[in-house]
């Protein structure tokens, strides 16, 4: 399978910031959407932001201050989380859906990104 290797998550004090990132490995064709989705105790997994068609979208809970960016080396994704807020603490995972005929999920193994008050 292909694997995403995560890297980045820590601990931090509110107003700090945190760049995550996510590398892919293994045979990857037709990248459809590579981005960053987190999960909270006790809540539901959601998106963070997502590269997709060429385009941008982020939650609207971390527009102007979270930013998601391509590796121009290797097929990797950047996340770049300023002005941290407590309410960011999650478990972060990398997700990419490659394939247009069959599309596939891939998803990381998540990283803790804690965020102190």
């Amino acid at each position: 399978q292909v694997q995403l290797v995560e890297s980045g998550g820590g601990l931090v004090q509110a107003g700090g910031s945190l760049t995550l990132s996510c590398a892919a490995s293994g045979s990857v064709f037709s990248i459809n959407a590579m981005g960053w989705y987190r999960q909270a105790p006790g809540k539901q997994r959601e998106l963070v932001a997502v590269i997709s068609g060429g385009r941008t979208n982020y939650a609207d809970s971390v527009k102007g201050r979270f930013t998601i960016s391509r590796d121009n080396a290797k097929i990797a994704r950047n996340l770049q989380m300023n002005s941290l807020k407590p309410e960011d603490t999650a478990v972060y995972y990398c997700n990419l859906v490659t394939g247009t005929r069959n599309p596939t999920v891939y998803w990381g193994q998540g990283t803790q990104v804690t965020v102190s008050s």
